[in-house]
């Protein structure tokens, strides 16, 4: 069920092509169907049996696994996820219009949200929930910031993107240490261990404390709550879910669920109860200073979030009956009420209370609707939301504690605001104001009317039938602890007893303040402002980017000397600290195993030195080269053919990669203007080989246990089925670290791309069939001095198509930038090459090769094909999309991880299946090799990418360079007969012209 979710927000696109806007709808379907899975369990629930549990493990060796849980507690939640959720997909089904800007992105990211919700109320296992708790921060600053062409939007959805990011991080470090001293990552389990007096005390306390953090962070409670009012910004679908029902609900439901285990530790109930009752006095007290009818509903959240968190708190029988009653009256009334305030403002146009007059008249089924959700917030009968507040108001007097009255008092006066801004809704939405131009027009069609009414329906049903609701919260609340005495039960009438009284008195105070509230207002006016959160944000913001702005240009100052001269001393002077207090030291020094050695590190040693004398560019990586060709040779005589043969392609075409570079710089390396002395550069040279050689010595000499990968060899041949050990141990034994390396290769080809495309990745180059270079065939061959042709013949010429052709974009290249030579080996040898690197990807299983090794040969055969043809070649060698085949690279890698559940029961789980062929014999293929094929296709992606950005599109800027100099010349100069010759030569010669763009003209 939680994957249909991501399945249906997959599917959104071609739905809405489909359907339009109606393709809402059939998306309704989905948390509908999650709602009946829901209500299905209730005969389940009622019997007393374990709760359901689906367990699927994830990473046995680390004890990582992915448990869902439906309790009476999860079970609630999801029927406030799934069912609100269905209702919000209709009401949006007439909210949007079909021309809405981004509709299919807001759909997707919606039933994204809530697939990432149902998630979350399910986890048992915490790194579980904080994948589905980020899931829901993320994809919610994505629909707060819907209008993003809206600075309000932009800055809103960034704001609580901030908030939560940073409450998040602080409960993944408690979740951390709490799994660590718990001895589990289990939720369930660690509630049941509970607080225990003990050694490790106060490092529970902590670890509690912090999850604290990022539960008050996402439920807006003081000092975040701030965040809240202003993520109204959202469209008023977002805010009926996302901030009444569903998001704001997960930290209150963190609170619910650890509450049992933890209401006894020292701190959690004077902290909650502190900032509940803080956070619902000061949101009741601001909603009654709003004008804009969504604003009253926001702080009157944050208010109810306030309330939600004093009962949640004491984690005892009754009072937690209580709380759910809340919970679930709250979600029913506040979600209606957002829908109300959205079709208001869709059809008058204005949220503003004191614009807005006479709706009431117009609409009166929204009217009578508004009446009773806002019935349902005030605590009036017969609503849910009078059962709960009679049920909150009578548990915490029979609480008998402190911190129960103390609760008690903070709660009525909360309720005392709610009556008020509650009435004041009412008024505002629907009353007729004198001196306001009353709405002449209301129409709302039955689909748009009908969430709201259904959800209002609802609360006053549910109110009626408090009794049957009793049980199914029982099943949860019946093992809590217990305050002592009968249980209470839900019910609509209790009798005459003292919470009828304060109900009574809350009502009728509230009223009154409703009543009186012009001199409400005037003396809101009067008194202090108080702490303004937001601004207190906005300075912490603008302090941080002022520091940042500080630090940037003190140490961005765009000398890379001065950059590596940072890292470098840094890095001397921390692991010089930790070696001066390292205590031990190895005894046996091995400085050599044999002569080869000894030539190796001479031809390394004079190669650095070299190519830091050279004051050529292309000088310098040619040294450089033969520093890297000389590891190869390392490598080999050490027994590593892997890494040799690894080693050396990589070399190479780090080589071919500088010279593509070094086409856009000058020849010779500039003069140094750093404040760094070359002697100083020198000292911090010699000082970091020094450190890095001792480190190596230490760090070698310090193992005291068996090295695991004594094991590999073992492993690669009884569990990876090859004789390969390097290559066995990146596609299986550390498939993982693999993973993450394919990834790094994919950022860095978007980046090299994203460097020179700037927009995109262009797609596919153009190939020469179908764009021919402008200007081949409009001049005619002509000689130099030396009787040199700068010009091809009519590249349409039977010549240039017959067989002399060896490469067909050959004939793209200047004749005296061809190598006849160069065209006809490439043309032999490209698909040689390709067959050897298909070869090593297939043998590398148990020979030397695999797929980043035959990636890189493949990437040759690009090269020489580019060098030989130009970019034209390269366009017919490949013409792919580089960023498809990276794409189809890491799916192919991914996709067996995610198969690992097909085949077995672990993620990245290999299988072999093995067969009698005919001729061929004995053949063994695993889901490794499938791995391994994508990242062959991986690092072909990348190569791609290099040569089209470093490679082609260079080529394109200095051709479009060349144009706008020809056009310079044409424009300025008159060349007619003889002179033609000469423009004819300068443009042969344009590879070795430079151009100096200055004040829109052009210099030879």
């Amino acid at each position: 069920m939680v994957s249909a979710f991501f399945v249906a927000a997959l599917l959104v696109s071609p739905l809405f092509r489909l359907l339009g806007r109606n393709a809402f709808l059939v998306l309704a379907l989905v948390p509908a169907a999650a709602f009946v899975m829901s209500l299905v369990q209730i005969p389940h629930l009622l019997s007393g049996d374990p709760p359901w549990i689906e367990h699927f493990s994830w990473l046995p060796a680390l004890n990582m696994q992915v448990v869902f849980l439906m309790d009476p507690l999860a079970w609630v939640m999801t029927l406030l996820v799934a069912g609100v959720g269905a209702f919000i997909f209709i009401y949006c089904a007439r909210y949007f219009d079909d021309d809405e800007p981004r509709l299919v992105r807001f759909a997707g990211v919606l039933m994204g949200f809530a697939g990432m919700m149902y998630g979350l109320v399910l986890a048992d296992e915490m790194l579980t929930l904080f994948i589905f708790w980020e899931g829901t921060t993320v994809f919610s600053y994505l629909l707060i910031g819907q209008y993003n062409s809206r600075q309000q939007s932009r800055r809103a959805a960034l704001q609580s993107l901030v908030v939560t990011t940073f409450g998040g991080l602080a409960m993944l470090v408690g979740m951390i240490m709490l799994s660590e001293v718990m001895g589990t990552g289990r939720i369930s389990a660690i509630v049941d261990a509970g607080f225990s007096a003990g050694p490790d005390q106060a490092f529970v306390i902590v670890a509690v404390m912090l999850i604290l953090v990022g539960a008050v962070s996402k439920s807006a409670l003081i000092p975040f709550h701030f965040w809240l009012p202003g993520a109204m910004a959202a469209p008023t679908p977002v805010s009926a879910y996302l901030h009444a029902a569903a998001m704001v609900k997960a930290g209150i439901y963190l609170v619910f669920r650890m509450a049992p285990g933890f209401h006894t530790m020292p701190g959690w109930t004077a902290v909650l109860l502190t900032l509940g009752i803080a956070t619902m006095l000061v949101g009741g007290w601001q909603a009654l200073r709003q004008f804009d009818l969504k604003l009253v509903l926001a702080y009157g959240t944050v208010s109810q979030l306030g309330f939600l968190t004093i009962v949640g708190t004491f984690g005892t029988r009754d009072v937690t009956q209580a709380a759910l009653t809340l919970l679930l009256a709250h979600a029913l009334f506040k979600s209606a009420l957002f829908l109300i305030v959205g079709i208001i403002d869709h059809r008058a146009g204005t949220r503003d209370l004191r614009k807005l007059s006479g709706y009431g008249r117009r609409s009166p089924i929204l009217l009578v609707t508004a009446i009773i959700a806002a019935a349902s917030m005030a605590g009036i009968p017969p609503t849910l939301g009078f059962v709960a507040k009679e049920a909150v108001y009578t548990t915490l007097l029979e609480d008998g504690t402190k911190s129960g009255i103390v609760a008690l008092i903070g709660v009525f006066l909360g309720s005392v605001f709610t009556v008020a801004y509650s009435a004041r809704f009412v008024w505002g939405a629907f009353a007729v104001k004198p001196g306001v131009e009353p709405l002449k027009r209301a129409r709302e069609s039955s689909l748009f009317k009908s969430a709201p009414v259904i959800l209002t329906a609802f609360t006053l049903l549910c109110g009626l039938g408090a009794n049957l609701l009793d049980p199914v919260f029982a099943a949860w609340t019946s093992g809590l602890p217990s305050e002592g005495g009968e249980p209470y039960h839900i019910a609509l009438w209790h009798g005459l007893e003292p919470a009828l009284l304060l109900s009574a008195l809350t009502i009728a105070l509230g009223l009154t303040m409703f009543w009186f509230g012009r001199q409400v207002s005037a003396f809101q006016a009067e008194m202090p402002a108080g702490i303004n959160f937001h601004n207190a944000y906005r300075r912490t913001i603008t302090g941080l980017e002022s520091l940042a702005a500080y630090v940037t240009a003190r140490t961005q100052r765009g000398s890379m000397p001065f950059y590596q001269g940072v890292i470098y001393v840094v890095f001397i002077g921390t692991l010089a600290t930790a070696l001066l207090l390292n205590e031990t030291w190895p005894s046996d020094i091995d400085f050599v195993q044999g002569w080869p050695q000894i030539l190796v590190a001479v031809c390394m040693i004079l190669a650095s030195l070299a190519a830091t004398r050279a004051d050529k560019r292309f000088a310098a990586v040619v040294i450089v080269g033969i520093a890297g060709y000389s590891m190869v040779v390392f490598f080999a005589i050490q027994g590593a053919p892997d890494l040799a043969l690894t080693q050396m392609l990589v070399e190479t075409i780090t080589i071919v990669v500088f010279i593509l570079v070094l086409r856009r710089l000058p020849s010779r390396m500039g003069q140094a203007q750093s404040r760094l002395t070359p002697a100083l550069r020198g000292v911090i040279a010699v000082l970091f080989g020094i450190i890095m050689m001792i480190v190596a010595f230490v760090a070698l000499g310090a193992r005291v246990a068996e090295p695991v990968s004594e094991l590999f060899p073992f492993l690669a041949y009884e569990y990876g089925h090859g004789q390969n050990v390097v290559n066995v141990t990146l596609v299986d034994i550390r498939v993982w670290d693999t993973v993450g390396e394919l990834s790094v290769v994919v950022v860095a080809a978007t980046g090299v791309a994203s460097l020179i495309f700037v927009r995109g990745r262009e797609g596919v180059l153009p190939r020469y069939d179908m764009q021919r270079p402008g200007g081949l065939s409009r001049f005619q061959p002509v000689e130099d001095e030396f009787h040199t042709p700068l010009r091809v013949v009519e590249p349409n010429s039977d010549s240039e198509h017959g067989r002399n052709a060896w490469l067909l974009a050959g004939r793209t290249l200047s004749p005296s930038n061809r190598s006849i030579l160069l065209e006809v080996l490439v043309r032999i040898l490209f698909h040689v090459i390709l067959v050897f690197s298909v070869y090593l990807l297939f043998a590398g299983h148990n020979l030397p090769g695999g797929g980043f090794a035959a990636g890189l040969v493949a990437g040759l055969a690009l090269i020489a094909r580019y060098l030989a043809g130009g970019r034209y070649e390269l366009a017919e060698a490949a013409p792919i999309d580089a960023g498809r085949v990276l794409g189809v690279g890491i799916a192919l890698a991914a996709g067996t991880g995610i198969g690992g559940y097909i085949w077995g029961d672990t993620i990245f789980r290999s299988e072999y299946w093995s067969a009698e062929v005919p001729i061929l014999g004995d053949l063994s293929f695993g889901t490794s090799t499938v791995f391994d094929i994508g990242v062959y296709l991986v690092v072909i992606g990348l190569m791609l990418d290099i040569l089209r950005s470093l490679g082609a599109e260079v080529d394109r800027h200095q051709e479009a360079d060349q144009e706008r100099l020809a056009e310079t010349l044409i424009s300025d100069t008159s060349f007619e007969g003889p002179d033609s010759r000469q423009l004819h030569a300068i443009l042969g010669r344009m590879d070795d012209v430079e151009v100096d763009g200055r004040a829109g003209g052009s210099r030879l």
